[in-house]
């Protein structure tokens, strides 16, 4: 096995295809210290896709999974599979549903995919004169990928007038912020739904719930996830089944129509307001951190059910979730997601793991040594499993108190969102359903 990138989601990754039995070897590449505990790193950029088509080759890889959605963008999947090399992963047309907000908002609109109403604009004059007309609040968005923190919610025309300044002028996410979206706000609350998809058959994991802004109470910048809950109490199997038929499927079906059948983990981010779904965008890999609360979670061969995406065999395969809830916290470098100091050593990682249902993935992290230091601004992400959101909170937050590095900070109230007013707690996610089109 061959994983791509070098986050907490590659670690998770990684962490579950070694306890497959059919799995000999896992490298990673370029992987972190955590990955480096259970698997081979390998010292290869994930956007250096002629290096690691020859090394998948050189090492008789037989599946390799795209963690890092910049490797999509880059194209790997496509190079992989001229060589005739399995991966799961979508491919460069494909993956625009997540590195063009502007692709993804058109099909949607081609398709009938329930979503905010919207606009793109390539020039800042435009975007203004635009924005002077708009009641408030809005939405304005980089279009290409900016690591989740291309997003604004602007409150007043001066907020959102500064964030053109900031994506289009300033280029502050570089050529991510070529196009913008200016859409209209979307009330309710935002869950996400991983999708692992074979062009024609999607398997559903359930709801998860992330935490975007880096301080409580959901306040300050956005980031690239904070933490996250799995599966949400109330989301209901209404609420699914209307991600099936309004979201997915269509959404597969689209896809193609344009000749960029998707392979690999859909991840649409979802507003709900009773009983209205509604997309905020696409996602064309695991959610990071949304895969380190799915893996705890999983209960299976993760090899089995990724291969079986590869080969088109979705429909004979069944997923199964062990009870409970997961949850994982980030804990942050101070400064982030703006500039932040790097290669303070973390200590407690070890202690910390020996916790109840507790286990620590590594995000931006290196091993100098015997001594994990921080390369990131999320530099680990502390799961835990528990009975309810209650039980798993109160472990995952016992854990962190052991765990400590110069500015380290972390939201303490992951998991905490009340449920929404009039919707019920009682009817859960059905977790795992064959979506078929």
């Amino acid at each position: 096995m061959l994983v791509i990138g070098g986050g907490g989601r590659e670690h998770a990754l990684a962490w579950k295809l070694s306890q497959s039995p059919k799995v000999e070897k896992v490298f990673v590449a370029p992987g972190n210290a955590g990955t480096g505990a259970v698997a081979q790193n390998v010292p290869i950029h994930f956007t250096d896709v002629p290096g690691l088509l020859a090394f998948a080759v050189q090492n008789r890889v037989d599946l390799t999974v795209v963690g890092q959605e910049a490797a999509s963008e880059a194209g790997v999947a496509d190079e992989f599979h001229k060589a005739g090399l399995a991966i799961f992963g979508p491919s460069r047309a494909a993956s625009r549903i997540e590195s063009s907000k502007a692709f993804a908002k058109a099909l949607m609109a081609e398709n009938a995919v329930p979503t905010a109403g919207f606009r793109s604009f390539t020039d800042a004059r435009s975007a203004r004169v635009d924005l002077a007309k708009r009641l408030f609040p809005v939405v304005v968005k980089a279009s290409g990928l900016a690591e989740g923190k291309g997003v604004v919610i602007a409150g007043t025309l001066e907020e959102a007038l500064q964030a053109i300044d900031d994506i289009m002028v300033a280029k502050r996410f570089g050529a991510a912020g070529d196009t913008v979206i200016v859409e209209d706000f979307l009330s309710g609350q935002e869950i996400s739904v991983h999708a692992l998809c074979d062009e024609q058959t999607a398997l559903l994991f359930p709801a998860s719930q992330d935490h975007k802004q880096v301080y409580d109470d959901d306040k300050g910048p956005n980031t690239g996830g904070m933490g996250v809950v799995a599966p949400v109490p109330w989301v209901t199997s209404g609420h699914l089944a209307t991600i099936e038929t309004s979201v997915v499927l269509p959404t597969l079906d689209g896809l193609r129509r344009q000749q960029a059948g998707f392979v690999g983990c859909l991840y649409p981010g979802l507003m709900i307001e009773g009983e209205s779904v509604k997309v905020v965008e696409f996602n064309a890999r695991f959610g990071d951190p949304e895969a380190q609360s799915y893996m705890r979670l999983l209960d299976g061969d993760l090899f089995e059910i990724l291969a079986a995406s590869t080969k088109g065999e979705l429909s004979a395969t069944q997923v199964a979730w062990h009870p409970g809830t997961a949850i994982s916290v980030a804990l942050v470098s101070s400064g982030y997601p703006a500039s932040y100091k790097t290669g303070f050593p973390i200590s407690g990682i070890a202690r910390a793991s020996l916790e109840p249902d507790v286990v620590v993935f590594h995000g931006g992290t290196v091993a100098d040594g015997k001594v994990v230091t921080t390369a990131g601004g999320r530099a680990l992400y502390v799961t835990a499993v528990g009975s309810d959101i209650d039980d798993a909170r109160q472990k995952a937050y016992t854990a962190i108190e052991l765990i400590s590095f110069d500015g380290m900070s972390f939201r303490s109230d992951i998991g905490l969102r009340p449920s929404p007013e009039g919707l019920p707690e009682i009817t859960p996610s059905k977790a795992g359903e064959r979506l078929c089109s």
